[in-house]
């Protein structure tokens, strides 16, 4: 139980993210963001599995870079299991075969394979307040019987998750399915552009999110990486339904950290420099969708007769373009394989439009940067996010018009999207008084309010300092029983 003596201490927050870097980033800022929020009273510590400490130092050492000032985030390691048929350092999502991935979420939620080496950590470290991933449940109870609070923290947006958990109690035969107790719109999506998980007739398969869903009533709260008028529709339903006993809504955490500074030296900034302004379309599907190579073809393709100007980030290690296909396109086209500063290129007055897989960081930063968006959702909750975009907010559509053809969370199920429908979305959506800029409209004003919500005194800054004050709360409460 946490001691008396350290009331008069720093906070020490141990932060546990889950393996991938879509989740490292966003703990590691809000990480950041604790530290500098509070600089004399909150110590805070992230911990990683060795192979995903890299990740961490980069980012702080672009804290560093900017600000000219070391960040008080400490990184601390715990040992990844061995996984049958995974190759040993392979810690990480975006480093796994696209066959071997399943294989870390698998270890993510065992307790047996996982447990054991978190709970010597923490126990080791004993944190005044824990941070933990929704993957790893057994740190509710370690954090209880430590007598420290423990805040789950939502990497994704209000909408997405809440309407998962709602989803889980509707019928799994439902060839489509309408989000129950949602506010207006209604909100339908078919079965197949759902979680994997939906599309099981055995209930046993829902056990580890009923367990998820009462570990997250019983915790002491829970933050999420968005902003109270971003989702505002669906922000109160936590705590107002009962799911959370705390709610905090602390982002966009990464306007709370400055672009790296190489971005301003990066080719794609040189190439964005020379072109128009808002004639730019930014192409990119994070570091962990598949893409078969024949629907990159297609893609290729799409984007040569659309004759718009691309920049296009492209992460295969099969796939080459189409004989030819870069001397066509020219100097209209910018193909990137290796890192591209997403943050400054979506800032880039050039950029017009972005073609997304529908990530959460992605979503952040494209509000943040007021970028409209045509939609490419692949995987996990993609899909959903996708209905927040184009049938809540209105700042994109569709790529591919709805009924166009089949789309599913497994990969190998999608109808392949063909050249013609990608060049006419992207003519279409970035004609001159065409639906791209009826979207600006709405992602510029959405943009202004996630600006002010992390500036000093803004919602999302408010919450972080409530989060920081009611953890301090609990240590002094917890002191003075000891």
């Amino acid at each position: 139980m946490a001691s008396s003596t350290n009331k008069s201490k720093k906070l020490r927050v141990l932060l546990i993210p889950f393996f991938a870097s879509s989740h490292i980033g966003p703990f590691t800022d809000l990480a950041i963001s604790l530290a500098t929020a509070s600089p004399q009273a909150v110590e805070a510590t992230i911990a990683v599995t060795p192979a995903n400490v890299s990740i961490v130092q980069s980012l702080l050492q672009r804290r560093r870079e900017d600000e000219g000032t070391p960040v008080a985030v400490k990184v601390v390691t715990y040992p990844f299991p061995a996984v049958d048929g995974l190759p040993k350092g392979v810690e990480n999502l975006g480093k796994a075969a696209q066959a071997d991935a399943w294989r870390i979420d698998v270890a993510a939620i065992s307790d047996t394979l996982m447990r054991p080496a978190q709970e010597a950590l923490i126990r080791a470290q004993s944190p005044d307040a824990l941070v933990t991933d929704v993957h790893f449940l057994w740190n509710a109870g370690i954090a209880d019987e430590l007598g420290v609070p423990c805040v789950t923290f939502n990497v994704i947006g209000a909408f997405s998750t809440l309407a998962m958990r709602h989803l889980a109690d509707s019928e799994p035969g439902e060839a489509v399915s309408t989000i129950p107790r949602f506010p207006a719109p209604e909100i339908r999506i078919p079965r197949n552009e759902l979680p994997e998980y939906f599309s099981s007739q055995d209930q046993a398969d829902y056990s580890p999110f009923d367990r998820l869903y009462a570990v997250q009533g019983d915790c002491f709260g829970l933050a999420v990486n968005t902003a109270f008028h971003l989702e505002e529709q669906y922000c109160g339903m936590y705590v107002r339904n009962g799911y959370a006993k705390r709610a905090y809504m602390v982002g966009p955490l990464s306007l709370r950290s400055p672009p790296p500074a190489r971005a301003e030296h990066s080719p794609c900034i040189d190439w964005l420099d020379s072109k128009p302004r808002r004639s730019v379309v930014y192409l990119c599907f994070g570091s962990l969708a598949h893409v078969s190579d024949a629907q990159l073809d297609e893609l290729a393709h799409g984007l040569e007769s659309s004759g718009k100007t691309f920049l296009w980030v492209v992460r295969s290690e099969t796939w080459s373009p189409p004989e030819g296909w870069q001397e066509r396109v020219g100097d209209s086209g910018l193909l990137v394989t290796a890192w591209a500063p997403q943050t400054a290129i979506l800032g880039h007055p050039a950029v017009g439009a972005f073609v997304t897989h529908c990530g959460w960081n992605s979503v952040l930063e494209t509000v943040a940067a007021a970028v409209p968006v045509l939609t490419w959702p692949i995987v996990f909750e993609q899909f959903i996010t996708e209905r927040l975009l184009t049938e809540v907010l209105g700042i994109g559509e569709r790529l591919w018009p709805d009924g166009a053809g089949v789309r599913s969370t497994r990969y190998e199920e999608n109808e392949m999207i063909p050249a013609e429908a990608v060049a006419s979305a992207l003519t279409t959506f970035m004609e001159p008084g065409g639906p791209g800029e009826v979207a600006r409209g709405r992602v510029l004003d959405l943009a202004a309010k996630v600006h002010a919500a992390v500036a000093e005194g803004g919602s999302s800054d408010r919450d972080l300092h409530r989060l920081i004050h009611d953890l301090m709360e609990a240590r002094g409460a917890a002191g003075g029983t000891t």
